[in-house]
């Protein structure tokens, strides 16, 4: 089950994201929109064109309705976004020379892409593979757990594996998740299956015959259970290989039984003779 809030919120962890509110390490100011620059750890890989439009029509009208956090960058004068990318880029698009916005002191890197992946979450302006991909860095650059970074998007644990699982995926099917040509209920189920090219075989039968996530998890269920039966007769077939391969070099019924992972073999002898033979094949010494 989710959890209702996300994480700690923005407001809590950013005391000047509520209204009019700063804390003694922020300052407020106009700041000219040369000298600010992306956020190095922005998650989102792409901004909707016609949304920032419609947004920078809105700033046009209303003026910015919050300031974006910004940090000072370590070139002297200007400015790395923490939060407000979005309406970074609008106010650009609407002509505007400068933008209010809320300077924070102390801010690492750390908290830099974690507040940066909050704020994308919260608007739900992250598609699955860019939150994917989000978790991976958080996890791969900050030494994050899946339980720690479920405490800072509010999240249960199960929800960021789930969602890792999908950088499991090929390319080309993050890509129609990506573009929701297919959803990220068809990825999570097609992300157990090992085999890329029947995962490519699938998703074409989504996209042609518009299956339900339902659908999909039959079918993958169906794959599963063939793939079973295959791997079994194989494990079968090589052991009776083995067998036969063992009652040749030591000239006597043997047998074998188990699995391929664990059992027991049984030689079998029928004269003191033999056991002795046996025992100078296997090179024992007694």
């Amino acid at each position: 089950m989710q959890k209702k809030a996300l994480g700690r919120g923005l407001e809590s962890l950013i005391p000047s994201l509520a209204p009019n509110k700063t804390t003694p390490d922020e300052a407020i100011a106009a700041i000219p929109l040369g000298k600010i620059k992306p956020n190095r750890f922005q998650p989102r890989n792409k901004f909707d064109k016609e949304k920032l439009q419609n947004l920078a029509e809105s700033i046009k009208k209303h003026g910015l309705a919050q300031p974006i956090l910004v940090t000072e960058s370590i070139v002297p004068g200007e400015y790395e976004i923490i939060a407000g990318e979005r309406r970074y880029r609008a106010s650009n698009l609407a002509g505007n020379k400068d933008i209010k916005a809320i300077i924070k002191k102390s801010t690492d890197n750390k908290q830099k892409f974690a507040l940066a992946l909050i704020e994308n979450l919260q608007r739900e302006d992250l598609d699955p593979i860019e939150e994917a991909k989000a978790y991976k860095r958080l996890i791969e650059e900050f030494g994050h757990t899946h339980e720690q970074i479920a405490d800072i998007v509010g999240k249960d644990r199960s929800v960021i594996s789930n969602t890792l699982r999908l950088l499991s995926l090929p390319e080309d099917t993050q890509l129609m998740i990506s573009e929701s040509r297919i959803s990220s209920g068809h990825g999570r189920i097609l992300a157990g299956i090992e085999d890329k090219e029947q995962i490519r075989t699938i998703v074409e039968k989504i996209l042609n015959e518009k299956l339900s996530v339902r659908a999909v998890e039959k079918i993958a269920l169906k794959f599963k259970s063939r793939k079973k039966a295959v791997e079994q007769i194989n494990q079968e077939t090589e052991l009776i290989n083995l067998k036969e391969a063992i009652q040749r070099k030591l000239g006597t019924k043997a047998s074998i039984s188990g699995t391929i992972k664990k059992g027991k073999i049984e030689i079998y002898y029928y004269s003191l003779e033999e056991l002795e033979r046996i025992v100078n094949e296997l090179n024992l010494k007694i």
